[in-house]
């Protein structure tokens, strides 16, 4: 079964715009709302501070009967000073507290849960998270991971100049810059609606997308080009819709045994790697959209619109082509 690319291109585009748009939408609210004042809602790791995460020990008789309130935390951490702290009361039972606030020493710490514990109960030790990140450190994560971002981008646009056309170089960067903006959207969204953050992993996550991504824009591109050579007469559409058909399956094969482990990592990772994997999915699977839906049809309504006229190849590459043929 073959599929046309260039037919439904309108889609494709119409699909990705809305995502992206939508995307942009919930950047520009978490921007502008306090309590973020980002377009992702950051982690420790990039604002500095100190994470609490405390939960009830239901082990104890009758230390879980109520849940927790975030109002009767928010009272608490009030009255010890820290007005300003980000409070969520997480878990299926409510009977846990991740507090976010500004950098605390021991004893305030200690202060801090000794009040909670009165007011609550019992904490258990065992599930007790204490993370500290100073603001500077956070400013440095940050400047290096978009400096890293920016390195890729630039490495990849200047190999695919050189190893193709120039042409062929911007679109890809067009379905790379399209892979990223779709995933940091998405977890826009998922800041705004669940509360969900991106700390130092969701760098490396954007960095892993965008190698997954131009490696398979690369093997369409290559087979474009192989394809143009082959048959010089053809029209650009008809060229993309066969090297797009004959790398499918490749590109298939490749994203669902990529997904397989990154799922299971999403299951059972713990909290640690769940929102790797998430990013890692969610860019992996964008990434086999873009490359086979957006990198390959901007390629095409850009020769289409410039009126190129295709190159014939070489006269070697025509006695290459004929002697495969014979070997055939």
């Amino acid at each position: 079964m073959k599929i046309s690319v260039i037919k439904h291109r309108s889609l494709w585009w119409t699909i990705s715009g809305s995502i992206i748009l939508s995307g942009l939408i919930a950047m520009t609210i978490s921007w502008s709302r306090p309590d973020i004042g980002a377009p992702l809602r950051p982690s420790l790791d990039f604002v500095g501070g100190t994470r609490l995460k405390l939960e009830l020990d239901c082990t104890i008789a009758n230390n879980c009967n109520e849940i927790i309130k975030v109002a009767a935390v928010r009272k608490i951490t009030s009255n010890e000073g820290f007005s300003n702290s980000k409070i969520q009361v997480v878990g299926e039972k409510k009977q846990a507290i991740d507090i976010r606030t500004k950098t605390l020493d021991v004893d305030a710490r200690t202060q801090l849960i000794t009040a909670l514990s009165t007011e609550f109960g019992k904490f258990d030790p065992n599930s007790t998270q204490i993370d500290t990140v100073g603001p500077t450190l956070g400013k440095q994560i940050f400047t290096s991971g978009l400096s890293a971002l920016l390195v890729a981008f630039f490495g990849i646009t200047v190999y695919l100049t050189f190893r193709f056309q120039f042409d062929y170089a911007v679109f890809a960067f067009v379905a790379l810059f399209h892979d990223i903006l779709v995933t940091v959207g998405i977890f826009s969204i998922l800041g705004l609606v669940a509360g969900v953050e991106v700390d130092s992993l969701f760098l490396v996550a954007l960095l892993t997308i965008i190698g997954f991504s131009v490696n398979d824009t690369v093997v369409i591109y290559d087979r474009v080009r192989e394809v143009i050579k082959r048959y010089p007469g053809k029209s650009i559409d008809q060229i993309v819709d066969d090297a797009v058909n004959q790398t499918l399956t490749r590109s298939i094969n490749t994203t669902v045994t990529t997904l397989l482990p990154l799922i299971g990592i999403l299951i059972f990772g713990g909290e640690t790697l769940k929102y790797l994997a998430l990013a890692l999915i969610i860019g992996f699977v964008v990434g086999s959209y873009s490359s086979v839906f957006i990198a390959s049809t901007l390629l095409a309504w850009w020769r289409e619109c410039i009126g190129e006229f295709i190159p014939n190849p070489s006269q070697e590459n025509l006695q290459s082509v004929e002697g495969q043929g014979n070997t055939v």
